[in-house]
């Protein structure tokens, strides 16, 4: 697995397509693909007005990456491995994160990073089928040793960095405050309880929705990508919140010690 994934949906969309200037779409293309927890509000005062939906757009991203923390979630195309990811991380700018990285039906890791540790507690489907070549005897012996329990490693070890990545929220969100917009302003709506604006940005066939938080900050709430390359939703949540990264209680592995 790589941070690369959540690259191609995230940045490409808001530094590629969503701030490079990609061709702008129509002002009703915002209104599909509503999710279903979205109902329509009342407008008797438009948000942002007077902005171009690239304004917007800028002034969300720079909100986004401003932010001290935030949890993100989603599923997202793996261009290594051709399968999608499944996140559900809460991180923030110190490098701290926690939650849990999924690959289909292959599994899941329960991720804690706190400091220069990283805590990983891996089911044993993720375990084989990261082990999938390798002779019989030696993944039945890996499994008997780590599903279910918690490990630890260095998080600036080789083992450990590219899952650590996911972690860094500056590496995740990158340059995404940078460059201009040609987004499309959209309808006013609800997302999950908070007032939201849809934007959208068309790079050939390929159509992003962003949905921007209209009262208080205006973070970016939800990005959609509908590209056939790199398909996929994250939504973020919680902005400012204390990530809950803390040292896992009970028995812990000590990958490093094993070497």
């Amino acid at each position: 697995m790589r941070r690369t994934a959540l690259a191609a949906l995230c940045l490409v969309a808001v530094t590629g397509a969503g701030l490079t200037g990609c061709q702008s779409g129509e002002d009703t293309a915002a209104a599909g693909s509503r999710p279903s927890s979205e109902q329509p509000e009342s407008t008797k005062k438009e948000p942002f007005a007077g902005l171009s939906g690239g304004e917007i757009t800028e002034r969300a991203m720079a909100a986004t990456t401003g932010a001290p923390s935030l949890r993100f979630t989603g599923e997202i195309p793996d261009e290594e491995s051709g399968g999608a990811l499944r996140l559900d991380l809460a991180l923030d700018k110190k490098g701290d994160c926690a939650g849990t990285l999924g690959m289909g039906d292959e599994g899941e890791v329960e991720l804690i990073k706190t400091g220069d540790t990283l805590y990983a507690k891996y089911d044993e489907a993720f375990l084989r089928a990261q082990s999938e070549g390798e002779p019989q005897a030696d993944v039945d012996a890996v499994v008997d040793m780590m599903a279910g329990t918690w490990t630890k490693m260095s998080a600036t070890g080789a083992d450990a960095e590219d899952i650590a990545a996911f972690c860094d929220l500056d590496e995740v969100l990158g340059d995404a405050k940078d460059g201009s917009s040609d987004a499309t302003r959209g309808k006013a709506t609800t997302l999950d309880g908070t007032p939201a604006l849809t934007l959208t940005e068309r790079d050939g066939e390929d159509r992003y929705t962003f949905y921007v938080a209209t009262e208080g900050e205006p973070y970016l709430l939800r990005l959609e990508s509908t590209s056939a390359a790199d398909p996929g939703t994250v939504t973020f949540t919680d902005f400012g919140k204390p990530v809950p990264a803390e040292k896992p209680k009970g028995e812990i592995l000590d990958l490093d010690a094993l070497g």
